[in-house]
């Protein structure tokens, strides 16, 4: 296992390379381009691409249980008992997800722990977009989804709680300041910058940072909105933009992890390239400059 850019998961002792394996693409189905999980030379694709990825020393694996009904986590499962995980346990950090919405989390995170072939999981999120009163209420009330996972986590299940969400609206807020959640995962690239505003500055991230949580950001490369963009309006433009898509999110200090989706192994090898490529990293401040 190779050493790569890492830093420290906000304040939960871990330490976690700077670009992490995500899990949607593992697991659903024609996710931004065409792939099924149940394709036996797709899915032995993922698991490569896992293998690779421990290789290269990236240890921050994230996936859910709604990636596939499960198929994803099954995907993960296989790839990381394949790499080894058994013999560098300490070494590798996997996140899965609860649904904010889910009717026994309990079961859910017990079919995690089996579709991922784990005896304890270091981080669980409740999986959210955006939140509304009645969401949060299901994940903060006694007896919720929070409460479950806490429970867990003394039971030793679980390491680390976390919350994942495509808004910063009150809620969001109301977590960050609960002191109960140990990571938060958030949209943040290119094109929704909303949760990061350094002129002000203000946003999610920043709040999240001072309360000590780890940050880690979903749709690192706009889960293809820019790409798509660009073809509609260039459409003879064969310029690969995802490298620098990737170093704007990465050029963010207070980004923990860049979550990107691998299916093969030679997207693993693009996107390490990306990271060990420092001087393709901007200064964020000088581009939100207004004034010259």
């Amino acid at each position: 296992m190779s050493k790569l850019e890492s830093t420290d998961l906000g304040s939960t002792g871990a330490n976690a390379s700077r670009i992490g394996f995500g899990g949607a693409p593992a697991g659903l189905t024609n996710y931004l381009d065409p792939f099924s999980p149940v394709d036996v030379g797709q899915r032995d694709g993922v698991i490569a691409a896992i293998g690779r990825a421990v290789e290269v020393g990236i240890n921050y694996f994230d996936t859910a249980a709604a990636y596939g009904t499960g198929e994803s986590e099954k995907i993960f499962g296989e790839g990381l008992a394949a790499a080894g995980i058994r013999e560098m346990r300490d070494d590798l950090y996997v996140a899965t997800k609860v649904s904010h919405n889910e009717d026994d989390p309990r079961a859910s995170l017990e079919r995690s722990l089996e579709n991922l072939r784990l005896d304890v999981i270091d981080l669980v999120q409740v999986h959210g977009t955006t939140y509304t009163p009645e969401a949060r209420d299901q994940t903060m009330r006694r007896g919720g989804t929070l409460e479950v996972l806490e429970q867990a986590r003394d039971e030793g299940l679980i390491r680390h709680i976390g919350f994942t969400t495509e808004d910063q609206n009150p809620p969001v807020y109301e977590f960050i300041a609960s002191g109960r959640f140990d990571v938060m995962q958030t949209c943040y690239n290119l094109v929704f910058q909303h949760t990061y505003e350094p002129t002000r500055p203000f946003g999610s991230i920043y709040e999240a940072d001072k309360a000590g949580m780890g940050v880690v950001t979903m749709r690192s490369l706009t889960a293809s909105v820019f790409q798509r963009w660009m073809g509609a309006v260039r459409p003879d433009d064969e310029f690969d933009y995802s490298p620098a898509l990737l170093q704007f999110v990465l050029s963010n200090n207070l980004i923990d992890v860049a979550l990107v989706g691998m299916r093969t192994p030679e997207e693993v090898d693009k996107n390490i390239a990306v990271l060990n490529d420092m001087a393709g990293r901007i200064d964020l401040n000088g581009l939100h400059e207004k004034f010259v």
